[in-house]
């Protein structure tokens, strides 16, 4: 009888020791800042990214942070985008727990399209971004995307320096 009074006492320690998932407000909080971009909503991009954001790529020593990325989406949706748009958006999360990138990760890939409004090109692209989560704030992104389709469908014609 001891034996079962102390299992029942220390079992349920095991399950309320264990983190709570979080994927699901997570993938949440993703889907809205794809929408903010989608919609150059300034506001609610300022409200999902933490102070402390920093976001990382395309490039390898391309790096930004929060109020530079506002500055940036909302000159780019003022004076060059017409519409960006995320086509078959898909989300998976992860939690990693060591090393420096330990936390709760959410990736989204898409093919993503760009409108200009100059000259109404476009550019359809594969992106992935990856965000990790703290306090349901995004606190840091690493984005990859292959820059040089994208130029060479705005008609960028690339030469190798040699020639």
């Amino acid at each position: 009888m001891k034996k079962l009074i102390l299992t029942a006492l220390i079992v349920p320690l095991f399950f309320s020791c264990t983190a709570p998932n979080n994927d699901k407000a997570n993938v949440e909080l993703i889907e809205r800042y794809v929408q903010a971009v989608q919609d150059v909503d300034i506001e609610a991009m300022e409200a999902i990214l933490d102070d402390d954001y920093v976001g990382m790529g395309p490039s390898m020593n391309d790096s930004i942070g929060k109020e530079m990325v506002l500055a940036s989406w909302e000159n780019l949706g003022n004076n060059h985008y017409e519409s960006v748009i995320y086509k078959k958006s898909r989300m998976a999360t992860v939690d990693i727990t060591y090393g420096d990138n330990q936390g709760e990760w959410v990736s989204n890939w898409a093919v993503m399209s760009a409108v200009f409004k100059d000259d109404h090109k476009s550019v359809t692209i594969w992106a992935n971004s990856v965000y990790q989560i703290k306090n349901n704030k995004i606190v840091k992104s690493y984005t990859f995307y292959n820059e040089a389709d994208a130029l060479e469908q705005l008609g960028f014609i690339f030469t190798h320096p040699g020639n």
